[in-house]
């Protein structure tokens, strides 16, 4: 609500109102404390004016001129009750003093200053030893006013120190922003105590009417705007306010979900917030956004009724195969048809519990989400438009993947098989290490870690990578491994060819050079066919190996040329120039393309499986290592 700002504020009917208001909201049968019930009789919690000569009494005991807005105060009321839910009484002219750190807080605070500590730190922690105590009767909170933390117009900053918080004083401007805070207390504790029913004046129906015309506003898109507008509402406990702006917060990765407080209704809690049931086998397994979801939570999948909930089946059986792009445009191609439960229904907030898709709602997503114009209005054609165009979570092709920064999951290099003409689910038959020839349940980044290293044997000879599998474009399949080993040409064999059988199969390896070492960038390509390679090249620093028939759009020369004589870095550049123009070529022969968004994500659920191993057996004579699980290595020999 519009309040006016202090050089015009009045006094009396803000107290007023907050009297009646508040002698309005006591239970009849609660009894008061004497003193209360005669305020309540009289509605009115404040006293007598103070006279011009007791504001300058106090004012000559204290040895300075009072604030303007305390002083304007103490000429309506000379002293308070019940101001918000922890002060019982405020001082008037006969009881505010000089607190001099009664409580020893002052030291506390000093204690931690150091030479990094701000302006703010420092005034606050001297505000102890010199601030007027405002507060007579309270639990355990203090009111103090700082006469050298100065505001506009002359008004002194006022901390409110709750000492049972464990949370640092609370500073307002002036007295008079710390009494509408007050207010606002008071009828958010109202609220809460006697239900939004039941607390009902003419500040909580105009407060009401806000909120409605915010939850219009939200469901039209323009959300910011909404946001604004729900921030008092909710700052004055309306629970309807606080469930719609904690839907907002949530979905801008603002808070986490159990901090979304009261006010959804069990219809909308039941559908979006069901109680998740821990489970250690999922650790992990469930995507993290920002804080909003719980590692230990068992898998959820979301669902919501009529269109919108078939769009969610459908985006996940797409994501689940990576194709997050095509996920996330279904989605908002059918957000326009989802229909709130009830008036304190905002969005789909449950998608980010939803074990698939709520990877994809990070805040930039969750942004266009919100800016999508759904309900009623948009069902019926009466919306402020179609909402933003969504901008895409994938680029498309492969060159992204050169693109990669130090220290992300891809940085440190990758490899992949792709396989035409042959669903995700075929691929463990063509390329599965024994025993493992089906997929394994959807499984995180982290999980595939541990799968990996959870192996009883393994030796120089064994590369099995766990790979994450999806769809690569039409008519192709990927396994892609985001942690390949050192590449080891004496010893490397292309998985292309046992999985070509039938169709065509490509595999790429790539370890980009570190800056101190640019002789170590490995770029391999090799491409079969019915089970017989066509043609390959590897590029290992400054030496190309290459055999078959290569077309001329992969020539490697193309792509890759001396570096001699550049510096680290500059030669780090030109191997991640050499390598996009080069994925760049390969994506174009085939047709192909990777999803980043799921790919460059460890918290994204994918199908994965064990692949054999990419590494040829040891031949008769050679010596390799060992190493099992619990047992002594040893060397082993192979005759």
């Amino acid at each position: 609500m519009a309040e006016a700002n202090d050089a015009t504020f009045e006094w009396r009917p803000f107290l007023a109102r907050w009297s009646e208001e508040w002698a309005d909201s006591c239970d009849p049968d609660d009894p008061l404390r004497d003193e209360e019930e005669a305020a309540r009789q009289a509605r009115w919690l404040g006293f007598a004016p103070a006279s011009g000569s007791q504001i300058a009494a106090l004012e000559q005991r204290l040895g300075r001129r009072l604030p303007p807005s305390y002083r304007a105060f103490l000429e309506v009321s000379d002293g308070w009750r019940n101001a918000g839910g922890f002060v019982d009484l405020l001082a008037g002219t006969g009881k505010a003093r000089w607190y001099e750190d009664e409580s020893g807080f002052g030291e506390t605070y000093r204690s931690v200053l150091g030479e990094h500590s701000s302006h703010e730190e420092i005034t606050a922690a001297g505000m102890w030893s010199r601030a007027l105590q405002l507060d007579v009767e309270s639990d355990a909170t203090y009111v103090l006013m700082d006469p050298q933390d100065i505001t506009g117009d002359g008004e002194w900053a006022v901390y409110c120190h709750k000492a049972w918080s464990h949370s640092p004083p609370q500073r307002y401007v002036s007295f008079r922003a710390f009494m509408k805070d007050m207010y606002r207390e008071f009828h958010s504790l109202r609220a809460k105590e006697s239900g939004e029913a039941e607390f009902v004046n003419d500040t909580t129906r105009a407060l009401d009417a806000v909120v409605e015309e915010a939850w219009h506003e939200a469901l039209s898109g323009e959300y910011e705007r909404a946001g604004r507008m729900l921030e008092e509402p909710a700052a004055y406990g309306r629970p309807r306010a606080q469930a719609l702006l904690g839907q907002l917060r949530l979905l801008l990765g603002e808070i986490y979900f159990h901090n979304m407080g009261p006010g959804l209704s069990a219809e909308v809690r039941t559908q979006e917030y069901p109680p998740a049931q821990a489970d250690d086998r999922y650790h992990g397994a469930y995507p993290l956004h920002v804080g909003r979801l719980r590692h230990q939570d068992a898998p959820f999948h979301y669902t919501a009724p009529g269109p919108f909930g078939a769009a969610v089946e459908q985006a996940r059986d797409l994501v689940r195969w990576g194709d997050a792009e095509a996920a996330w445009h279904t989605l908002l191609a059918a957000l326009p048809r989802w229909q709130p439960l009830d008036p304190t229904h905002l969005a789909p907030f449950g998608l980010l519990r939803d074990s698939l898709l709520g990877a994809l709602l990070t805040p930039e997503q969750s942004r266009e989400l919100l800016a999508v114009p759904r309900g009623p209005k948009a069902l019926a054609g009466t919306g402020s438009g179609p909402g933003p165009v969504a901008k895409g979570l994938d680029p498309g092709g492969l060159a992204w993947l050169a693109d990669q920064e130090q220290g992300t999951i891809l940085s440190a290099g990758y490899r992949f098989v792709l396989v035409e003409g042959t669903d995700p689910a075929g691929l463990p038959a063509r390329l599965g290490a024994d025993g493992d020839t089906g997929l394994h349940e959807l499984m995180t980044g982290w999980d595939a870690r541990r799968l990996l290293h959870s192996n009883d044997e393994s030796s120089i000879y064994g590369d099995k990578p766990v790979v994450s599998v999806g769809r690569a474009g039409p008519g192709w399949s990927f396994a892609f491994d985001d942690q390949p080993p050192a590449f080891d040409r004496e010893r490397f064999v292309s998985p292309a060819v046992a999985a070509s059988h039938g169709t065509r199969a490509v595999v790429v390896w790539s370890t980009p050079a570190g800056q101190d070492r640019p002789s170590s960038v490995v770029f391999h390509l090799s491409v079969a066919e019915n089970g017989e390679e066509k043609y390959a090249f590897t590029v290992h620093g400054a030496e190309i190996r290459r055999s078959g028939d290569i077309p001329p759009a992969l020539d490697p020369d193309l792509f890759y040329g001396p570096v001699n004589g550049a510096t680290p870095q500059a030669a780090d550049e030109a191997g991640r120039a050499s390598e996009r123009r080069a994925l760049e070529a390969i994506a174009a022969e085939f047709d192909v393309s990777l999803p980043r968004f799921v790919l460059t994500r460890a918290d994204c659920l994918l199908h994965r499986f064990k692949t054999r191993s990419w590494r040829r057996p040891p031949r008769p004579g050679e010596s390799f290592t060992v190493w099992r699980s619990g047992a002594p290595a040893g060397p082993c020999a192979q005759h």
